[in-house]
C-alpha cells in the first residue's frame, strides 16, 4: 500500500495530492463559514475515496484490459480493422491529444450523467452520491462502485478508438478529479466569464438541491459546463446556494456504509417482486 501511495506514475498518488490541495483551499478561503471539516459522514467518504480512487478502478482496469483483448481478437477474426489501424490520434502531438480525448470523453460522460438521472434503475445506484447534504471536495468521491462500470462501460470503446497515449490518460484522469473536487468543494468558485465554459462549485451546488429544476435535474457537466449551456439543462439564479442538498424521500435511504452498497440491489429486487 505504501508503495501505490507514493507512485508518482499511478493514479492514487496524485488522486491524494489534489486531495490535500482542496483541502487546504477550503481551509484558507471556506465558502460556508459554518460546515465543519470533520463534518458528519467524512469517515464513510474517505472509504469510497479510496475504494473508488483506488481499488475498485484497478479491478475495472483488468476486466476493461481482458475485454479489450477479447475484442481485438474477434475484430482481427472477423477481418474488421485491427486496433492500430483504429488509432485516431496515436500520431497526433500530446497536447491534441489531450484536447480532443478530454472533449470527447466529457460529452460522453455528461450524457451517461445524464442517464443516471433519467433511468429509475440506474438513478438507484446514483442516490449514493446525492445522499450529501453538505458538499465538500471529498464527496466528489462518494459514488457506487456501480457508476464506474456504468461510465466505462458505455464510453470505453469510442474513447478507445481515439488510442491516446496511456501518460495523456493519467493527464486527464488527475485534471478531471481537481475539477471534480473543486466542483463539490466548500469554495466560493465561477471562474467569472469562463463559467460557460468550465463547470463550477457555484453552478454545481444546484446539481445536488433537493428541488429538481428541471424534468431530471440541471447541472450534469463534469469538467465543462458548455454542455448544459449548449442544451438547455444550465441552471444558474442570483440566489448563491440552495436551502437543501439532497434528493425528495431521502429519509428512506441508508445512512450505513452496508446498506449503501447493496441497497441499489435491494430495492430493484424488491420492485421486481411487488411487481
Amino acid at each position: 500500500m505504501i508503495q501505490i501511495i507514493w507512485d508518482t506514475r499511478g493514479y492514487f498518488f496524485w488522486l491524494l495530492v489534489v486531495s490535500v490541495f482542496c483541502w487546504v483551499l477550503e481551509r484558507i478561503a471556506p465558502w460556508r463559514l459554518q460546515q465543519k471539516a470533520l463534518r458528519d459522514q467524512i469517515g464513510q467518504d474517505f472509504f469510497w475515496l479510496v475504494l473508488n480512487g483506488h481499488y475498485a478502478g484497478v479491478l475495472l482496469a483488468a476486466l476493461s484490459s481482458r475485454a479489450l483483448q477479447s475484442l481485438s481478437r474477434w475484430l482481427l477474426g472477423q477481418n474488421f480493422l485491427s486496433w492500430p489501424s483504429v488509432a485516431l490520434l496515436a500520431d497526433s502531438p500530446l497536447p491534441v491529444q489531450f484536447l480532443v480525448f478530454l472533449v470527447v470523453k466529457d460529452f460522453l460522460e455528461w450524457c451517461v450523467h445524464n442517464l443516471l438521472h433519467r433511468i429509475p434503475w440506474l438513478w438507484e445506484f446514483h442516490k449514493l452520491h446525492h445522499s450529501i447534504r453538505e458538499l465538500d471536495w471529498i464527496g466528489n468521491m462518494r459514488f457506487h462502485w456501480m457508476e464506474i462500470v456504468v461510465y466505462r462501460g458505455l464510453t470505453y470503446f469510442p474513447l478507445f478508438l481515439l488510442g491516446v497515449n496511456d501518460t495523456v490518460i493519467l493527464w486527464i484522469a488527475i485534471f478531471s478529479t481537481l475539477i471534480g473536487h473543486l466542483n463539490h468543494s466548500n469554495l466560493k468558485l465561477d471562474w467569472g466569464s469562463f463559467k460557460y465554459v468550465l463547470n463550477s462549485p457555484r453552478l454545481h451546488v444546484w446539481h445536488h438541491d433537493v428541488v429538481l429544476h428541471q424534468k431530471a435535474g440541471q447541472n450534469f457537466g463534469i469538467v465543462f459546463s458548455l454542455w448544459d449551456f449548449l442544451f438547455g439543462t444550465a441552471y444558474l439564479p442570483a440566489q448563491e446556494q440552495p436551502a437543501h442538498l439532497g434528493f425528495e424521500r431521502m429519509e428512506g435511504f441508508p445512512e450505513g456504509l452496508l446498506g449503501r452498497l447493496v441497497y441499489p440491489f435491494w430495492k430493484r429486487r424488491r420492485v421486481d417482486v411487488s411487481q
